[in-house]
């Protein structure tokens, strides 16, 4: 009994003496990006080689999606008759949902794990350490850049997957099955709100972008500069990463569609 509680609160305060590191270096980021948009080739390097990590299993993931929501849309909706509203079903599933979080699972099994194991890797082989030896931040040279470029790369992702979704839809639903395409883009247009749908999606998409790349990038900093560390700080990241991103949408969809 005393072992297990010894256990417990071994893993409470190191619980807490890692959201602590965390919030620190959080807000250490915000602080060191005051300078950064002097330089924006270092943002817009990384939001390139972010995008192009990400950019194929999105697209192909949003088409194979919206291939499915024609295929169980229609299913479903052809038992009560409004099988006319499928444009409707497949728009709001991809802008509300599926679009954001989807594409923030995505992102952390493919870009995240890719920045973990960069700055691991960095600090592995102290360069990070060298950088601090000639004055320069790591934090404002290398890790800013990087978080900065997954928040703007992640609802460009999320937009290229709803698009791509929607047209996966519209390719089964109109041109395998046979649903009228003037219903089926008139009803999308006439249910789908600008702000109450695609402007919360778009919000959704860049708060999991902040989780996901902070979660990343605090992974890969304070990864052990080892193989094995590294490794295991890449699996850290899907595993937090995914369970946030999951989180966070149950939290904001009761907010913003109460």
């Amino acid at each position: 009994m005393i072992g297990l509680l010894a256990r417990l609160g071994h893993a409470t305060r190191t619980t807490i003496v890692s959201i602590g590191y965390a919030t620190r270096m959080f807000f250490t980021i915000l602080r060191a990006s005051g300078g950064l948009w002097r330089r924006l080739r270092l943002v817009t390097d990384q939001i390139h080689f972010i995008g192009n990590y990400s950019l194929v299993i999105i697209a192909i993931s949003g088409l194979f999606v919206g291939f499915v929501l024609g295929l169980q849309g229609y299913y479903t909706l052809n038992k009560y008759g409004s099988e006319q509203a499928l444009g409707l079903l497949v728009a709001l599933s991809l802008t509300r949902e599926l679009g954001p979080v989807v594409t923030a699972l995505l992102f952390a099994g493919r870009a995240g794990t890719s920045l973990t194991a960069e700055i691991g890797l960095m600090k592995a082989g102290e360069q990070l350490s060298a950088m601090e030896m000639m004055a320069v931040n790591p934090i404002q040279r290398i890790v800013a850049p990087r978080f900065w470029a997954g928040v703007i790369a992640m609802p460009l992702l999320a937009a290229l997957f709803s698009a791509l979704g929607v047209m996966g839809g519209y390719l089964v639903g109109v041109k395998l099955i046979g649903v009228d395409e003037g219903a089926f883009w008139s009803q999308m247009q006439g249910g789908v709100d600008v702000w109450k749908d695609i402007a919360n999606g778009v919000i959704k998409s860049a708060i999991f972008g902040v989780a996901v790349t902070f979660i990343a990038l605090y992974q890969g900093f304070e990864s052990q500069p080892t193989p094995e560390g590294v490794a295991r700080a890449t699996t850290r990241t899907v595993v937090f990463a995914s369970l946030t991103v999951l989180f966070l949408d149950f939290l904001l969809t009761a907010l913003m569609f109460n």
